[in-house]
This record gives structure tokens, C-alpha cells and sequence, in this order.
């Protein structure tokens, strides 16, 4: 394996159930855990990263903090680090902040999950100048591409395009780690395994669980993810029940 993904150990607003996007939120206490264990996982697999890249975002940067520190514990290695804006997560617009079910309940279940999970329905965008206009933020000062008031998946893949041509054609000479977000993920997943704007629709990536691709001249090989397949099934369940009213029946 030469390239891995890990979404970022689960942030304080995913431990509330909020909508994230470009907000700068830190890990919980679980999401630092996540990313100890992501770490203990790679060095099981002797995947020692020559480069290793992460989003804007400090969820993202933290993880990838973390996982190099305890893996220079046991190995001493070189690796560049590189943060590329590229990589954030879905920018939500001004869903951003707001409780999921909540969220759910008021708009309806069905119209949340299509701003959540559909491929190219956009949520309502933010406001030109407001607190989630992403050139309100100093970390983007120096941007010089037109960024985003809220995206689809679909956006977000014409976004991560170019970074991810570049992560494959970097994988085929030495190992690549990527520190990212499930919709960024997602987008670069969908590329990787040729998947359908329908099938990407059911694809949920779990925190802190490393995902591996073994990158050639000739073909791109998914290896899976990697660690206790109970855990991550459980995982996935979570990302896919976050905005779904429980009947108050049951």
C-alpha cells in the first residue's frame, strides 16, 4: 500500500451532532483517541508515509499532529507535511452549525438527507460577508481562487480533482498519507473506485480509520480499510444515522 486516507478523529461538533463544513472546530476526546489508534494501525502495517498532507482545517491538522508523533515514538522518519485548502471538508453554507436532527425535524428528514447525501443538491448557501464566507477568515486571505458559500459532492469533487491527480501520480514513487474530511475523502474515493453518482451516495467514511489504496503505472488497487471490521461497520452506521429522526415510537 502506498496511499492512505484517514478522515480526522471525531471532532467536537460531530460528538454534538452539528453541521461542520469549513467551521474550525478541535477533536473531542474521542477523536484524539481515534488518532492515537490510527497510528498503532499504521505502524502494524510497516506504513512509514514520505509526505503527508492535510486540509486548512485544525481537526485535520491535529490528526495528522497526533498519528506523526506517536509513530516517530517507535520509527524515526522524515516526512514533509502539507496543508492545502483543497482538501477541507464540504463547505455546508449556512446549514453550518446547526444540530442535524433538529435540523431534520424542521425541514424534514428527506430534504436534510439530500443536503447531506445527495451528489449535486446544493444546501442553502451563507451569506456574502457573514461569520461562514470563508474570505472572512484570515486563513484565506492569501487564497487567490474563488472559494466557496456552499457546495454539493459534486463541487467538491471539481475542487479536489487537481490535488488528487497529483496525490496519485506522488504515489507512485513513495508512500502518501492524507489527512482529511468524509466528503473530501468521499470525493476522492468516488474518482479512485469509479463509483456512480448514485453509488457514492451510500459511501460513509468513518473517523480515524485508515483507508488503503496500493497506486502503480498500470492500475489503482483498493486494499480497504484497516483495523477491526465490527468497529468500522459500527462507525459507518453512525455517519449514516446523524440526521435521522428516531420514531418516537421505538
Amino acid at each position: 500500500m502506498n496511499l492512505i486516507f484517514v478522515r480526522h478523529g471525531q471532532s467536537i461538533w460531530n460528538l454534538e451532532n452539528k453541521f461542520t463544513g469549513w467551521v474550525d472546530v478541535g477533536l473531542s476526546e474521542r477523536g484524539i483517541k481515534e488518532a492515537e489508534e490510527a497510528a498503532k494501525t499504521l505502524l502494524s502495517y510497516n506504513f512509514t508515509p514520505k509526505i503527508c498532507f492535510t486540509s486548512f482545517l485544525k481537526r485535520s491538522k491535529s490528526t495528522a499532529e497526533i498519528i506523526l508523533n506517536k509513530m516517530n515514538e517507535e520509527t524515526d522518519f522524515n516526512i514533509e507535511t502539507k496543508a492545502i485548502w483543497q482538501l477541507n471538508e464540504r463547505h455546508y453554507g449556512a446549514l453550518q452549525g446547526l444540530d442535524k436532527i433538529e435540523t431534520a425535524k424542521k425541514y424534514g428528514q428527506d430534504q436534510v438527507q439530500l443536503w447531506r447525501r445527495s451528489y449535486d443538491v446544493l444546501p442553502p448557501l451563507a451569506e456574502i460577508g457573514s461569520k461562514f464566507d470563508p474570505k472572512t477568515d484570515k486563513k484565506y486571505e492569501n487564497i487567490k481562487e474563488e472559494l466557496p458559500l456552499g457546495e454539493s459532492l459534486e463541487k467538491v469533487v471539481e475542487r479536489v480533482n487537481p490535488t488528487f491527480i497529483n496525490l496519485i501520480e506522488l504515489a507512485k514513487t513513495k508512500q502518501v498519507l492524507v489527512i482529511a474530511h468524509g466528503n473530501s475523502i468521499r470525493a476522492m474515493v468516488k474518482m479512485l473506485d469509479n463509483l456512480s453518482n448514485v453509488e457514492i451516495v451510500d459511501v460513509n467514511i468513518p473517523t480515524g480509520i485508515p483507508l488503503a489504496y496500493k497506486i502503480s503505472e498500470n492500475e489503482n488497487v483498493k486494499i480497504g480499510y484497516l483495523g477491526d471490521l465490527d468497529k468500522i461497520e459500527q462507525l459507518q452506521k453512525e455517519v449514516e444515522l446523524q440526521s435521522k429522526v428516531k420514531d418516537e415510537k421505538g
